[in-house]
């Protein structure tokens, strides 16, 4: 009998994961607006985004053997902590209490990001799982959008609060709705894996990626290097993730190559975000005007997410993309520095955001396909690696905010530094999807 996979975790997942988008990037559109409301720099609201990549790098990893170990409970946390920032910026109308909200949010957000390939693996049959991953990822594009409309329609300094209390309000309700779908274990548990199969407990459709590693076809993947782990005997029950399974994972050549190329990509695009509308304001760009524009960026990402991935694994172009999306990122920045404006904001945004957001889920489906019982660890170097871009490459164009042609040719270098590393994932990347194939 066909194991039914369970869709309402996935919807509840969404939600989550659309909230820590839109308490992330809340002010990303109105940073003007917000610094004169609070009295404070922009680079000082700019910190308010900043805070998000910077504590992800320090608790992917621990997040991720979070979730490894104690996947609901770790998730359900992520959740309910999300919400609880999003309350205490309601508390009182200054910058302490955003900057408190944002911390708590911010802490919340790797157990949130972290399962997007772990909800699917419990919760989908195999064959879901690379539209589950899809679904997640493109829910977290959602939360940008969500956020960039409530900023372009919230543009004034008194109407900041009202923005506040719907995120707010937003947040409480997704929690709600993802521990109500997570009442139960998923079926796909990795957890039950190598238990001994039988016809009516394990379909081959249902097969988990940790059971295939075993194969020997696949013996080089993280997955199957768990098996040395003491404990992890052949047979028998496995032993929960750590830090043996860390040091697998990043003994994994690809997954190294994947985690040092997200830095770039990831970095444009969090500075984009955070400072588009501080950047364009000295070209006549209007802050509802910038909003907008991001808005459009975010919409064009979550449709070519939906697309593109489909036709990149049909081709098996990944490398291709991902050469193609920072050369155009690079060209889209250089317009930028040189013809400032809403035209050409609109046309190089967007751009950027159809070419560069697309990337995530397709890496994430190369991860998920990757690992086996460790995929919230592998998922927290990913995003740890481009959390990290995020920082830093927002930190120097924040200090370059008064300079803003200077500003985007840094952006534009700096994608295409990666161009010749997501050329040489060719190979590797060839080399996993023939060793998946049947």
């Amino acid at each position: 009998m066909r194991i039914r996979s369970h869709w309402s975790a996935i919807v509840g997942y969404s939600l989550v994961g659309a909230a820590t988008q839109l308490v992330w990037l809340n002010f990303a559109g109105v940073t003007t607006v917000a610094a004169d409301r609070y009295g404070v720099s922009e680079s000082a609201i700019g910190w308010l985004a900043q805070v998000f990549p910077l504590l992800y790098v320090v608790l992917a990893i621990p997040c991720g053997i979070a979730l490894d170990r104690w996947f609901r409970p770790g998730l359900i946390a992520g959740a309910v902590l999300t919400a609880v920032g999003a309350v205490v910026r309601l508390i009182g109308d200054d910058f302490g209490w955003l900057l408190a909200g944002q911390i708590l949010a911010s802490i919340a957000q790797p157990l949130v990001l972290n399962a997007v390939t772990g909800i699917t693996g419990r919760y989908l049959a195999e064959k879901d799982r690379p539209t589950g991953i899809a679904v997640g990822t493109a829910s977290i594009f959602a939360g940008m959008v969500i956020a960039f409309l409530l900023s372009a329609i919230f543009t004034t300094a008194s109407s900041l609060p009202t923005m506040l209390m719907l995120t707010a309000v937003f947040c409480v309700l997704a929690t709600l709705v993802l521990a109500a779908a997570l009442r139960h274990p998923g079926t796909f548990d990795p957890a039950d894996a190598h238990a001994a199969p039988t016809a009516a407990t394990a379909p081959p459709a249902t097969t988990s990626h940790a059971d295939a590693a075993t194969a020997p076809a696949s013996s080089a993947s993280p997955a199957a290097h768990l098996d040395g782990v003491p404990g992890h005997a052949a047979g028998a029950p496995p032993q929960r993730p750590g830090l043996r399974a860390l040091a697998a994972v990043w003994g994994d050549p690809l997954i190294r190559r994947l985690c040092v190329l997200a830095v770039f990509p990831f970095g444009v695009f969090v500075a984009m975000s955070t400072f588009a509308q501080a950047l364009l304001e000295p070209a006549g760009v209007s802050g509802g005007t910038a909003s907008t524009i991001l808005l459009v960026n975010v919409v064009a990402g979550v449709l070519g997410s939906a697309t593109i991935p489909i036709f990149v694994a049909r081709h098996r172009a990944e490398s291709a993309l991902l050469v193609t999306s920072l050369t155009a990122t690079a060209a889209a920045c250089v317009l930028l520095a040189v013809v400032p404006g809403v035209f050409t904001g609109f046309v190089a945004i967007t751009l950027i955001g159809l070419l560069l957001l697309p990337a995530l889920p397709i890496v994430l489906e190369l991860v998920e396909r990757r690992t086996g019982e460790a995929e919230g660890t592998a998922a927290g170097l990913i995003w740890m690696a481009g959390n990290l871009g995020g920082l830093v490459v927002a930190v120097i164009v924040g200090l370059l905010v008064g300079h803003p042609t200077a500003a985007f040719l840094v952006m534009a270098a700096i994608a295409l530094i990666a161009v010749p590393g997501a050329r040489a994932l060719r190979r590797p990347i060839a080399e996993l999807r023939s060793q998946s194939q049947p």
